[in-house]
C-alpha cells in the first residue's frame, strides 16, 4: 500500500502541473459538520487552491462509514472514534487522524421538568430526566451523537428504550430535525455544540449541561483505501486529508466561527494541532 507520505508528494506534484483540473472526490461525513456551516467555509479554500471539487455526503457516522465501506466515498470525516479504528483495522481506511473537536451539550425547555439545569455530570443528569420521566428526543439513528447518548445512558445505568415511544422519543433523523422535533413537544435532547450555535429555532431552549469530560467529542479524517476500493481517488483524497491536517487547514478551521463563537477546535497530531 502507497504511504501516505508518498501520495502526498504524488498531490503535490500534481499541484505544480495543474493536474487536478477538474478532479473530484466525495468526503462522507455527518450532519453536524454541514448543519454547521463548516464545509461552506473549509471546501472553497482548499477548492481555489487546488482545482479539486470536494462534493460531501452529510449522514450519520453509523451510515457514512457503511457508505465508505461499500466504497461510494474517497474521504471520511466523522466523529465514532471506536468505530473509525474499526473501520481502518478492516482494511478500509488508510491512516486515521484526529482532526478537531468539540464538546456535546443537553439541552432543554427553560421549566426545566427533570430540574437537571447547571449539572456537569451527564450520567446524573440523564438518570433525572429518566427518573422523571421527562420527554427526552433522541436522533436514534447510529450517528456518532447517538453512539455517544447511548453509552451515556449505558454508563448511567438505564435503559431508555424501556420508555420508547412514551418519554424516550428516537427521530431516526440528522441532528437539526431532532432538535427542532424535541423543541415542538417539549423534549431534552443531546447535540453537539457547534449545532447548537448554528442552530436558529432554539425557542425558550438552552444548554442545561454541559462540561462533562465525558462530553467530549473528537472528530477523525481517514482516506479511503484503494486496496479495498478500487475506484477511490486516492492521490485526491490524500491530498485533502493533508490539507485539513496542515498548518493551513488547523488554521482554517480555527478560525470559523458563528456569532463570534469558535466552534471547532483544531487537534490533529502533526503542525498546526493542539495537541
Amino acid at each position: 500500500m502507497p504511504t501516505r507520505s508518498l501520495l502526498a508528494a504524488t498531490a503535490l506534484a500534481g499541484l505544480a502541473t495543474g493536474a487536478w483540473a477538474q478532479e473530484s472526490i466525495i468526503v462522507q461525513s455527518t450532519t453536524s459538520t454541514a448543519n454547521s456551516g463548516l464545509y461552506d467555509h473549509l471546501l472553497p479554500i482548499f477548492e481555489d487552491e487546488t482545482g479539486i471539487t470536494v462534493n460531501v455526503v452529510a449522514v450519520g457516522t453509523g451510515q457514512a462509514i457503511q457508505n465508505a465501506r461499500n466504497c461510494d466515498g474517497d474521504v471520511l470525516l466523522v466523529h465514532a472514534k471506536p468505530a473509525e479504528e474499526e473501520f481502518v483495522a478492516d482494511g478500509f481506511g488508510t491512516e486515521r487522524t484526529d482532526l478537531m473537536y468539540n464538546d456535546f451539550v443537553i439541552v432543554g425547555p427553560a421549566d426545566d421538568p427533570a430540574e437537571v439545569s447547571g449539572m456537569e455530570d451527564a450520567q446524573e443528569a440523564l438518570s433525572a430526566i429518566a427518573e422523571a420521566q421527562a420527554p427526552f428526543a433522541s436522533r436514534g439513528d447510529d450517528s456518532g451523537t447517538h453512539k455517544k447518548e447511548v453509552s451515556l445512558w449505558s454508563e448511567a445505568g438505564v435503559e431508555p428504550t424501556g420508555g420508547s415511544g412514551e418519554w424516550y422519543r428516537e427521530t431516526g433523523s440528522g441532528m437539526g430535525a431532532t432538535l427542532n422535533a424535541g423543541i415542538g413537544m417539549g423534549a431534552y435532547a443531546m447535540t453537539d455544540r457547534a449545532t447548537w450555535i448554528s442552530f436558529e429555532n432554539k425557542q425558550d431552549y438552552e444548554i442545561l449541561v454541559e462540561g462533562d469530560s465525558d462530553l467530549f467529542n473528537q472528530y477523525g479524517v481517514i482516506p479511503v483505501s484503494q486496496e479495498a476500493c478500487p475506484s477511490v481517488n486516492a492521490a485526491a483524497s490524500e491530498n485533502f486529508a493533508d490539507w485539513l491536517v496542515s498548518r493551513e487547514g488547523q488554521a482554517a478551521i480555527a478560525a470559523y466561527r458563528v456569532d463570534g463563537q469558535q466552534l471547532f477546535f483544531p487537534n490533529a497530531p502533526s503542525e498546526g494541532g493542539e495537541s
